[in-house]
């Protein structure tokens, strides 16, 4: 029986780089992977002199904090264009948090009528309702939980108080589904901003110390206690200071199941960048002085970060904008550009090998959300999802940006890899220049594995 597809070009396997080799995908998935003579196929496309990656999968995304469900269209169709297959989605959506089965299901329904890609999704829960609507989540396949330590809407995103979140990690541990932390400390952050717009500080140079990295290692060091009382899986969805992950390490080596990723605008930007740019650089954590930035590389370089994400939030430039720091949206459109970012960050100017950056940004994610063998991976019977990369130089415009909001932290940026095409499940949804798949050619992906808790350090 022949083959629906067959790809040709550098294939990017877990282990190893198989040079003019090529995969076949029947039905969706993953058929067949070889070098040499080739079997046949009802369609071919010759990438030789280009890598074949698995789908990325970016682990951490925004799409409903501005535009409500809208944003999942638009977000997929952005990241269609980065080599991104698959996005696990935060529960912070606008107006209401995904926190119960019905709202999971309404999402749900919105994703498989509009994504271009497939859409894991984080659960939630609201204050006061403790571990009530947790089971009712994780049997609709939901791939994590979030919660935060600082409130910015008392029903959108609020703050757990510790008791109730002692109750749903205690029922986490028994999923060993993981549990994600927005680290900051609510009663430092509210402090020191307070101080600075008393004294009528409001420009982008006491953002960053408005939130000192006081609130969020103590922030940190609660949730990892908690996980340690528990036994739940307890993980930091981004750090901006190095040593938060030698705390987490230390909780770790102690017995905890503790986890933590990294966001690329920390690897990327430093303070100065921030200050000079002003609130198209705010994110939360903030972006710290340099050479925070090359410590933090030095964290992923020695094998103690999970995995690499954007945390893309879509905000137009005018939310980004304004003399008020504090009064701007935080957040930063990023999933466009992760791939070919990290790639040239990692691979081309820190000598990472290919294998080790291919599995930061698709197997190491995939896993730890349950999505694996299924995602994360060019393996047989894995889906057919694939980024075609081309080695070249070439400069990032926004202008070119397949997101509605057509700015970018990362305008002008010199990068060494080039999307090229984008495949989800054996068809072609981007062409290298227009995403051409169809909204609702992706949709909700429940996890599909039972948790691993420690994959991704295996």
């Amino acid at each position: 029986m022949s083959a629906d597809l067959i790809i040709h070009g550098h294939i990017v396997l877990p282990d190893r780089v198989l040079e003019d080799g090529w995969v076949t995908v029947r039905d969706g998935r993953i058929a067949a992977i070889g070098a040499g003579d080739a079997p046949a196929a009802r369609e071919s496309r010759d990438a030789r002199g280009s890598y074949v990656l698995p789908g990325i999968v970016d682990g951490q995304t925004h799409s409903g904090s501005k535009d409500g469900y809208a944003g999942i269209e638009i977000i997929t169709r952005s990241a269609a264009a980065g080599g991104v297959t698959t996005i696990v989605d935060m529960p912070y959506d606008n107006p209401d948090p995904l926190a119960s089965l019905a709202v999971l299901k309404k999402k749900a329904a919105v994703a498989d009528k509009t994504a271009h890609i497939d859409v894991a999704f984080y659960g939630t829960c609201r204050k006061g309702e403790g571990a009530a609507r947790v089971g009712e989540q994780i049997e609709a396949g939901v791939a994590a939980f979030k919660f935060s330590s600082f409130e910015t809407h008392p029903e959108r995103f609020p703050r757990i108080p510790n008791d109730q979140l002692l109750e749903i990690l205690d029922e986490l541990a028994r999923s060993g589904i993981p549990a994600g932390l927005h680290n900051e400390d609510q009663e430092i952050v509210a402090a020191a901003t307070k101080r600075f717009k008393n004294a009528g500080q409001t420009g982008a140079e006491v953002y960053e110390p408005s939130r000192p990295a006081a609130a969020e290692m103590l922030a940190t060091a609660n949730f990892m206690e908690l996980g340690a009382a528990t036994g739940a899986h307890v993980h930091i969805v981004h750090f901006s200071l190095a040593e938060g992950y030698e705390l987490v390490e230390a909780y770790r080596d102690m017995g905890t199941r503790a986890t933590a990723e990294i966001c690329f605008h920390y690897l990327k930007f430093t303070n100065e960048d921030m200050v000079r740019e002003g609130a198209r650089l705010k994110v939360g954590p903030p972006i710290r002085p340099a050479p925070e930035n090359e410590m933090l590389w030095e964290q992923v370089l020695d094998g103690k970060v999970a995995f690499v994400t954007s945390d893309h939030v879509g905000w137009t430039a005018e939310r980004k904008s304004g003399p008020d720091i504090f009064a701007c949206g935080a957040g930063v459109p990023g999933v466009e550009t992760l791939m070919p970012g990290f790639l040239t960050m990692a691979v081309d100017e820190r000598g990472m090998e290919l294998t080790e950056a291919v599995r930061l940004l698709s197997l190491a994610p995939a896993r730890f959300f349950g999505l694996y063998p299924r995602k994360g991976a060019i393996e047989i019977g894995a889906d057919g999802d694939f980024a075609i990369v081309e080695r070249t130089n070439w400069t990032f415009d926004e202008a070119g940006l397949h997101d509605e909001g057509k700015w970018s932290p990362f305008h002008g940026m010199a990068l060494g890899w080039k999307p090229a095409a984008t495949y989800l499940r054996g068809e072609l949804i981007f062409d290298g220049k227009d995403v051409i798949g169809k909204p609702g050619a992706g949709g909700y992906l429940p996890r599909v594995t039972p948790a691993e808790p420690d994959s991704v350090f295996l």
